[in-house]
């Protein structure tokens, strides 16, 4: 690949002849690159002879995308420069108008490969090219100064072709689109009748393993519906420019599980998709059950130093958007701190640094329960900062909780619940295991307490707090300070 905004470049590239056609078509604000290809698998795809769109290639340039379409593209036969090789693909590409591109900072382009795995399945991997003139062609006379928002100048045509294009994708994906509405629809039903369903431990325990293992396989290496907090990112950065619906269509599945988020956030707030419909998440949980079934003693952190370490990932989110605001490419880089790419997207296939880096928080996670989740993730800050604007209150508490009950707190998976006993709804992943305890007869204090009572007075009742004993209760808010009794 080349950018052709030097002449000396692009007349080498091009020869005489078709460097003087080059000079007639290029207009003020395009820029033309050359790509070049002699693989198996094509650059070009088909996508642009269906709707236009090249739709395996894009360039990328400071977290902004250029895509290009058939009306500003040019078959060429070869490479005119001396002793050049022979290429099976060789496109010259116009930028539409106006497009912001600076030819003398660096750029990336983007190849997405895909592959057929199955009748319906295919699996997506994009890989990046850097390029940036020799210093022998640039030279700086001003200082940079801050780019101006994007202004769409897409045609009616440009933007007729990017919806044909995601509605294609949609239409290839509608087994998957199906299953995974299926398996949010579910999980609603679950929150909804969560009451009934965690009153029968074996059903509850069984249920959540049964669908963190979907969530892993199916979301994750499957689906590689990883969200990430990149999106979120992108979706910031797209408000403040040129903020297009097409583009985040582009990826069905991704959408759907957004969507759902913003949902979910309303009702049970980030719990919801950290404890249930993260892959990631998914794959710390279960790693660590397995930990516990071997015999592995599990560390508690002290409280007073949980309080301290669970603000980083706040930390590592504010640092992101922060720099997202600069240089979006820049934050995209800084966002590895998120193992999801290399553990879900790429399936541990990488380089050895990021492994590395990989394995030494699924290493904590065996004896901190979702050690990476607790304090790092970037993620679940983005969405605990929303999920304060949880408009109903789902969990229930005992006024014994946490004095001088402290069994919920013990069991916490992720010490979401203080020693007064009220829940963090920011820190807390909705797995649902305080509500069991909140009815267990052979457990909670409060109900064993209730159900003794309960007999003593009728030796036939069967009774438990939660079935009509309301002077236990504690109906007040999840983080309200709880009064002095």
């Amino acid at each position: 690949m080349a950018s052709l905004a030097v002449p000396e470049i692009a007349r080498s590239l091009l020869g005489k002849f078709e460097y003087r056609n080059y000079e007639k078509r290029i207009q003020e604000g395009q820029n033309a690159f050359l790509i070049m290809g002699r693989g198996q698998y094509s650059f070009r795809g088909s996508g642009y002879v269906r709707g236009g769109i090249f739709d395996r290639i894009q360039i990328v340039q400071d977290g902004e995308t250029i895509r290009f379409i058939d009306r500003f593209y040019k078959n060429l036969g070869r490479i005119e420069a001396e002793n050049a090789p022979r290429f099976d693909e060789v496109g010259l590409f116009y930028t539409p108008p106006d497009t912001v591109f600076n030819p003398a900072d660096p750029w990336q382009l983007q190849l997405l490969v895909q592959r057929a795995v199955g009748a319906l399945e295919k699996v997506f991997i994009a890989y990046d090219i850097s390029y940036q003139l020799p210093d022998a062609y640039v030279k700086v006379t001003a200082p940079q100064v801050a780019a101006q928002p994007v202004v769409s100048t897409r045609t009616a045509e440009e933007i007729a072709a990017s919806n044909a294009l995601w509605q294609r994708i949609w239409m290839q994906k509608l087994p998957e689109i199906g299953i995974l509405i299926g398996a949010i629809t579910l999980l609603t039903l679950v929150f909804f009748v969560q009451n009934q369903i965690v009153r029968r431990t074996i059903l509850t325990d069984r249920l959540r393993i049964a669908f963190l293992l979907f969530t892993l396989f199916w979301i994750g290496f499957y689906a590689q519906a990883q969200l990430s907090v990149v999106n979120v990112l992108v979706f910031a950065n797209a408000l403040l420019t040129d903020f297009q619906w097409q583009f985040f269509l582009m990826e069905p599945l991704i959408f759907i599980l957004w969507c759902s988020v913003a949902v979910s956030l309303l009702f049970w707030g980030r719990g919801a998709f950290c404890g249930w419909l993260c892959p990631f998440g998914a794959l710390q949980e279960l790693l660590n059950k397995l930990a516990r079934r071997v015999g592995i003693k599990q560390v508690t952190v002290p409280w007073w130093l949980h309080e301290r370490l669970w603000p980083i990932k706040y930390i590592i989110f504010l640092a992101l958007l922060g720099v997202s605001v600069y240089s979006l490419h820049l934050a995209e880089t800084l966002s590895e701190i998120e193992p999801f790419r290399t553990s879900i997207v790429l399936r541990f296939m990488r380089g050895w640094p990021y492994l590395l880096f990989v394995f030494s928080l699924l290493a904590a996670g065996l004896f901190i329960e979702r050690f990476y989740c607790r304090y790092l993730c970037p993620l679940g800050a983005a969405l605990a900062i929303p999920g304060k604007l949880a408009m109903f209150n789902w969990l229930k508490r005992y006024n014994n909780c946490g004095d001088p009950c402290q069994k919920c707190a013990q069991d916490c998976m992720v010490q979401a619940i203080d020693p007064q006993g009220n829940i963090n709804p920011n820190e807390c992943l909705y797995c649902l295991n305080c509500q069991q305890l909140y009815y267990d007869k052979d457990v909670c204090p409060v109900v064993i307490h209730a159900l003794a009572k309960a007999r003593k007075s009728d030796p036939k009742a069967n009774a438990t707090v939660a079935d009509g004993d309301s002077q236990y209760r504690r109906p007040r808010r999840l983080n309200q300070p709880r009064p002095f009794e």
